[in-house]
């Protein structure tokens, strides 16, 4: 599949690559000793990921690729699909979809190791979401906290008292069943394993629903969907730098509120040092009352894996300068190496694309197996 030279570039950058894994160092990703995983997880095409992205999901999935059994399978995809939910403008898409596979690259994913690639090279994802569409009840999807909270926003935007006043022509259809999507994107590889956040569960147990729903409406010869377990990924949440009462995100108009993979150190410290603090001497770990220094402690913390109450002590005398300063050059020590391999592999993109055909080959290789049995079993073959 690959040039002898792409094989070469492979091979040297899986060398180069630090695969650090800013997490939890209690958690420990052990592989089950009776029965393969199958581990599945999917990002939207962003582009560039800020250190939220990095610390909340990514460092985990190169911790689970590194301390994952050899006989487990596991699948990492870039979900376009998911994407056009809101509205997109193709070229920046386009570009979006490379960068982001650049930077799981960059991070310390390797493609021999884990499947990368993009979901919209896999129509079988369309394909069993419309099968599954047929089989969910639309009172699930009603009660999807995502749905409520985006009609609870546009009723905020529209002034309107409450949901019930939202005029739902002005949500799109893909919206209120993209959680059927992210369903089938699960069981189409019959994945056994989801590393999810507390604010992806509900989606994981609709999952679980529909699967069930399948199992029970065609069951001989025998149920083809296992029930996807949850890795409960073990991240700190972080916070905007200007405003710690929500997530670093970069749909902030605000570009000083986050560090992206790509900020060069003197960004890194111009951002951090501006961060929101408060006017209390010293320094405290106290999420409620004390959200933007805690947000520092918690980034400082995240970066040189230490307990934040821990870090908290040990800069309590030294005041909110001394521990910007120093959580600067952390988040600088830990995403210099992942920055400069990126720079590299956004140039190359031939051998990105090659990374990109060979990742959906594989893992079409897999749904393919599971929707011959799901055709059979509904009467489409």
């Amino acid at each position: 599949m690959f040039s002898r030279a792409s094989r070469l570039n492979l091979a040297s950058r899986t060398t180069r690559i630090c695969a650090r894994s800013p997490v939890n160092p209690n958690y420990s990703a052990v592989a089950s000793k009776t029965r393969p995983k199958t581990i599945l997880s999917g990002i939207q095409p962003t582009g560039i990921p800020h250190l939220g992205n990095y610390l909340g999901a990514l460092a985990n999935w190169v911790k689970l690729q590194n301390e994952a059994s050899p006989e487990d399978r596991l699948l990492y995809s870039i979900v376009g699909w998911h994407a056009l939910t809101l509205p997109q403008d193709p070229k920046t898409l386009r570009a979006a979809r490379w960068e982001m596979l650049a930077s799981l690259l960059a991070i310390g994913l390797d493609p021999k190791r884990s499947i990368l690639f993009h979901q919209d090279h896999n129509p079988d994802h369309t394909e069993l979401a419309w099968i599954l569409n047929c089989l969910c009840p639309v009172g699930k999807l009603k009660r999807m906290t995502t749905w409520k909270s985006t009609q609870a926003r546009l009723a905020a935007s529209r002034n309107a008292n409450d949901e019930s006043e939202v005029d739902e022509s002005l949500l799109n259809a893909g919206l209120f069943t993209y959680p059927i999507l992210q369903a089938a994107d699960i069981l189409a590889y019959r994945a056994t394993h989801v590393p999810v956040g507390e604010d992806q569960q509900q989606h994981l147990e609709l999952s679980r629903d529909i699967a069930e729903t399948f199992n029970r409406a065609f069951p001989k010869p025998k149920k083809i969907f296992p029930l996807p377990q949850r890795i409960l990924t073990p991240s700190r949440r972080i916070l905007s730098l200007r405003d710690p009462s929500s997530k670093m995100s970069k749909s902030s108009p605000d570009v000083q509120s986050r560090i992206l993979l790509t900020d060069e150190f003197i960004q890194i410290q111009s951002k951090i040092r501006s961060a929101v603090t408060d006017s209390q001497p010293g320094v405290t770990f106290d999420p409620v009352n004390r959200p933007g220094v805690s947000n520092i402690i918690n980034i400082l913390a995240t970066c040189t894996n230490e307990d934040p109450e821990k870090v908290a002590g040990l800069y309590a005398s030294k005041g909110h300068a001394q521990l910007k300063s120093d959580t600067a050059e952390a988040v600088e020590a830990l995403l210099q190496q992942p920055r400069e391999e990126f720079r590299r592999l956004k140039e190359e993109k031939s051998y990105l694309d090659e990374i990109a055909k060979d990742g959906a080959t594989r893992a079409k290789g897999i749904s393919e197996v599971t929707m011959a049995l799901v055709r059979l079993k509904t009467g489409l073959a």
